[in-house]
């Protein structure tokens, strides 16, 4: 069984978040994903990674991910709310924690954390986070220090990054543990990190990137750690809406598809959901 989801940059000028969520759970979709960015430094010293292609006008434009998806909460009752993914780095670990928390009640228990390390140095750097090749460390520890917060009733965590002594923190997330975490990026280094302290991947499919061949691979690194593979989700993210490109993912064996488009009006984004339901339907 393959569940399908949507993801797109709740865009200021683009389809409204509300209308968006409304119009993925009209459809049947299990979920929904928003991306974040908080700003793009004019600078623009750190390239765009996505070889060939232009910084899309929607990293500048974005939404706040938990406002939006908020306010996808509390006009939906079944689809999951996912950050797609959420810079964690770039938060303060504490706050996070109760944002997360707090969406989680208000969902219902249906919040999926995905999370990244993110790309943009410049926009790092203006949040604090001056060593960027330190920046896995840093959001290891954030994400560490969350679940402390989510499944202690006094808190405490003492790192290199992050400190604090015994705290309350409430809400507490409905699901046990806090939300399933994903750790996105396609790069060989996440697969530790996965299975250290995530719940599964979610990578993009990009041309050159085996992605059958990473999850093998990511399946020797759990075993090697001792944690049953089984234990792993297997999301794949931002996917286009070709029957081949999906066909290939589910026989890879991920069990969600994410289907992805940059953002959009009303017009040019409710006629796609409908091209990808159609697809869908060809894998029930």
């Amino acid at each position: 069984m393959v569940d399908f989801g949507i993801a797109m940059t709740p865009a200021d000028y683009a389809i409204a978040p509300v209308a968006l969520a409304e119009a993925v759970e009209a459809r049947g979709f299990e979920s929904l994903f928003f991306p974040e960015h908080t700003h793009i430094p004019l600078s623009r010293r750190t390239p765009y990674p996505m070889q060939g292609e232009e910084l899309p006008r929607e990293y500048s434009h974005a939404h706040d991910p938990f406002v939006a998806l908020t306010a996808a909460a509390c006009v939906t009752k079944k689809i999951k709310l996912g950050t797609g993914v959420c810079l964690v780095v770039e938060r303060d670990p504490i706050v996070l924690a109760k944002q997360v928390a707090s969406l989680d009640l208000i969902s219902g228990g249906r919040v999926v954390l995905g999370i990244g390390g993110g790309w943009n140095a410049e926009e790092m750097a203006d949040h604090g986070v001056t060593d960027y090749k330190r920046r896995f460390a840093l959001l290891r520890e954030k994400v560490l220090a969350m679940k402390e917060i989510w499944t202690k009733e006094a808190a405490e965590f003492h790192g290199e990054f992050v400190n604090f002594d015994p705290i309350w923190s409430y809400p507490k997330p409905v699901q046990a543990g806090g939300p399933p975490i994903l750790m996105g990026g396609e790069s060989r280094r996440n697969y530790a990190r996965v299975v250290e302290y995530c719940d599964g991947w979610i990578p993009h499919p990009i041309p050159g990137v085996d992605l059958a061949g990473r999850i093998r691979e990511l399946r020797e690194t759990a075993e090697r750690a001792n944690r049953p593979f089984a234990s792993i989700s297997l999301s794949a993210f931002r996917v286009d809406a070709d029957e081949r490109v999906v066909d290939e993912l589910v026989r890879a064996g991920f069990h969600r598809i994410v289907f992805g488009k940059r953002s959009d009006s009303r017009e040019v984004i409710l006629p796609w959901l409908d091209t990808c339901v159609r697809l869908a339907a060809k894998f029930d």
